[in-house]
């Protein structure tokens, strides 16, 4: 069940489920859906040397990526073709009978603009910013200002309540992140795995 706006109000007011700030609960709380405003944080992918990414390696991750940061009031320029991370300006906290689904809000995608990539889902028990794919599908560069809502969370029920949230105990790799993160893929078992394996092959005389 999709919450609506007076089911979003009472959580909210219960404490349970947080957004925050929200300056405005008239403009930011829609029918069935909570408006986030964008971040002054951005993450973009520069072209480097690198031959192509590997997603077990950190280091080639974080050599592909620069910091920027725009004060609210200035612009950010979206080009053609690009892609960055971006990042709300608000934090939330998810309780474990909820999740949440970012999407884009209709007046930016009519500007081809989109928001996120695949990483739609917010998983129940999250806590933090919410990292923003920001892609311009089309001709023209657009300007974003931090502080403008440039994306919508719409909260959906479950049929019981999470026993094994996101969380530090599950281990999750983007709990109570601040500003976007760049990927952390090379965190995966199946990465830690395979570079063990490796390392003591490195070792292993035979």
């Amino acid at each position: 069940m999709i919450l609506s706006d007076t089911d979003l109000l009472e959580r909210l007011g219960e404490g349970d489920l947080v957004v925050d700030p929200i300056d405005d609960l008239d403009t930011q709380v829609q029918p069935a859906s909570i408006d986030m405003r964008l971040g002054s944080e951005f993450l973009e992918f520069q072209r480097t040397n690198i031959p192509c990414i590997h997603p077990n390696r950190a280091e080639e991750v974080d050599e592909y990526v620069r910091e920027t940061y725009v004060e609210e009031g200035e612009e950010f320029i979206l080009h053609p073709g690009d892609f960055v991370l971006g990042t709300t300006k608000e934090r939330v906290e998810i309780p474990a009978d909820l999740v949440a689904t970012v999407e884009g809000r209709s007046s930016l995608g009519r500007l081809a603009v989109v928001v996120h990539a695949t990483a739609g889902f917010v998983d129940p028990g999250y806590r933090g910013q919410i990292t923003l794919e920001l892609s311009n599908l089309g001709a023209a560069p657009v300007a974003l200002s931090p502080g403008m809502r440039v994306s919508q969370l719409v909260f959906t029920e479950l049929k019981s309540a999470s026993t094994r949230p996101y969380g530090s105990e599950r281990g999750s790799k983007y709990q109570d992140q601040a500003g976007p993160r760049a990927s952390k893929i090379q965190d995966d078992p199946e990465f830690v795995s395979t570079d063990a394996n490796a390392e003591a092959d490195q070792g292993d005389p035979q």
